[in-house]
């Protein structure tokens, strides 16, 4: 017994630390792999450098048709249409907003958007989830149950008080206040099939037709059950606001997702999104113990039900708040700490890993595709930058006669070359970006535009600075097991 526990915990932790461990020997591939095979370090520098190329320009692609479905949905008449459907009436809506010292101002506006909803039906339920660590949290619960409870069927306030074994975030606080729905609704033997989820984050403004969409899309899905639904979140709340260097990382991240829209195959929801109350409640709602929910609990129905679990795309745009903290450096070190929390979600790959063997039912092929784009997502966030700036001036350095070679002589410049074709494609990026600014009412200035262009000479420094560095270290934690803290995201 004693063994077989053992035995476990190490296979526990071998698989918690392999795409980590991974990232460093990806990093320093060429250092230590240059003196004995610089040829193989080489072919596999332009390899990727390759594979970078093909992925940016499948991020074009799939950004310009997303955007165009977009075009597309935003003239169907959803209000209208819901109402011919005669189960839409039953279909009731709970919008969980989760909060932590989030701003009054912000809660307000973000409940305004809500409030302009052209759902037909008095169906929607407002959750106010707070948690019961929050000071503040009952002055403000008060003042907006009075200022928007005439907008919905009924405002209710939830105040989560972490137990021992909770992680803080949104998972738990998400769960304690989605078990008070369920079991509401069970002693009024209401059916969870026609409940439907909504997670709100606190700076999200959905769109005005988001529940007659949702609803419509609901009646219309086969397997709806087994489904979420995601419509991307662009970060534009604040753009004006941002500084030049956290708008890159804003449009960059608002440009990810959007192509992420019509990758109906890998689409996984991030941020805000819906379900039905059945399927949480199937699955056990969220695991309260982790810290990046919106993967996790995808995974968490995946490994019950298999590729019956999929998230639907909603061709419609989430307004979101970048982060700001009004400072500079302020903001810099909160979009790092932000982004370090995002990159935690590597320890979904080694949840994944420990539940495929423990799923028979789900076939092996269905899994392993699920793995390794998981795999892929977490692997490339940490190691792009390295691999694309600075491994191809490694292996001449450390290996002068490999430098001698054609091979040697020609792989700076061929990295170089394929980084460059690849840069350029930012140019459709900057046109994205400005017209989804334009739909949100957000005029972009004819003398702007060459900064908006400019900008991007310094997308490696930023990218190293927020994105490959927090990354890395979250990695880097995973393997010496030092968890991060969940820390709210400041956004003034």
């Amino acid at each position: 017994m004693a063994e077989r526990i053992a035995r476990s915990r190490f296979l526990s932790r071998f698989f918690d630390v392999l795409i980590p461990t991974t990232t460093w020997l990806v990093i320093t591939l060429p250092l230590w792999l240059s003196p004995f095979h610089p040829a193989v370090v080489a072919y596999f520098i332009i390899a990727f450098d390759l594979y970078f190329f093909y992925k940016a320009t499948q991020t074009v692609y799939f950004a310009s048709l997303s955007y165009k479905m977009i075009l597309i949905y935003q003239r169907i008449p959803f209000r209208k249409k819901v109402t011919s459907q005669s189960k839409a009436k039953i279909i009731q809506h709970y919008i969980i907003i989760p909060t932590y010292q989030e701003p009054l101002h912000k809660l307000e506006s973000t409940i305004n958007a809500l409030a302009q909803n052209d759902y037909p039906y008095d169906n929607l339920h407002l959750i106010l989830a707070f948690e019961d660590r929050e000071k503040e949290a009952q002055k403000k619960s008060k003042a907006l149950v009075a200022k928007f409870k005439k907008h919905f069927n009924e405002v209710k306030v939830t105040y989560h008080k972490l137990q021992e074994g909770e992680a803080a975030g949104k998972a738990s606080n998400q769960t304690y206040a989605a078990k008070i729905i369920d079991s509401e609704l069970e002693r009024k033997k209401v059916s969870r099939e026609n409940i439907l989820i909504t997670i709100c984050d606190a700076d999200s403004h959905l769109p005005k037709n988001y529940f007659s969409y949702l609803t419509y899309q609901y009646l219309k899905d086969g397997g709806r059950l087994y489904h979420f639904y995601w419509g991307p979140v662009m970060l534009h709340n604040n753009f004006p606001q941002l500084p030049f260097v956290v708008r890159m990382q804003a449009t960059l991240s608002s440009i990810l997702r959007l192509a992420f829209l019509s990758r109906k195959d890998k689409l996984i929801q991030i941020s805000t999104y819906s379900t039905s109350l059945w399927l949480l409640h199937k699955i056990g709602f969220w695991d309260v113990d982790i810290i990046p929910e919106d993967w996790h609990i995808y995974l968490q129905a995946f490994f019950k039900y298999g590729d019956k679990v999929r998230t639907m795309p909603l061709y419609t745009i989430v307004n979101g708040d970048a982060v700001y903290s009004g400072g500079l450096i302020k903001t810099l070190v909160n979009r790092y700490e932000q982004e370090k929390r995002w990159a935690w979600g590597v320890s979904d790959i080694g949840y994944a890993l420990k539940h495929s063997f423990l799923t028979p039912h789900i076939k092996p092929w269905v899994k392993l595709k699920k793995i390794v784009f998981l795999a892929e997502t977490h692997l490339l966030w940490p190691t792009s930058f390295f691999v694309l700036t600075v491994s191809a001036l490694i292996p001449p350095l450390i290996n002068p006669v490999f430098k001698r070679t054609v091979l040697g002589f020609l792989l700076p410049q061929l990295s170089s070359l394929i980084l460059t074709v690849s840069t350029a494609l930012l140019l459709v990026y900057t046109y994205l970006d400005v017209k989804l600014r334009r739909r949100l009412a957000q005029k972009t200035r004819l003398a702007n535009l060459p900064l908006l262009i400019v900008q991007w000479y310094l997308l490696p420094v930023v990218s190293f600075i927020l994105s490959s560095l927090p990354a890395l270290e979250a990695h880097t934690r995973i393997i010496f097991g030092k968890k991060i803290q969940y820390k709210v995201t400041e956004k003034v």
